[in-house]
């Protein structure tokens, strides 16, 4: 069984924008601001797998589509 934080990242990385949407807004303000840091990190910093700069892009493209 996964953990809770296994779990958010899990839903977050998912490439399903009707998992990833509900698991970043049951976040708090401030979580939400570093998720989304942490997800653009992984898109532009050196050192991420190619899927997993793409499961965040990904990420980030589905929550930009419902602001």
């Amino acid at each position: 069984m996964l953990d809770p934080l296994e779990l958010l990242w899990d839903n977050l990385l998912s490439r399903q924008a009707d998992l990833i949407r509900p698991a970043f807004t049951s976040l708090s303000e401030v979580d939400q601001q570093m998720v989304l840091t942490h997800l653009q990190r992984m898109t532009t910093e050196p050192g991420w797998h190619p899927e997993q700069r793409i499961s965040a892009q990904t990420a980030l493209d589905a929550l930009s589509n419902t602001e």
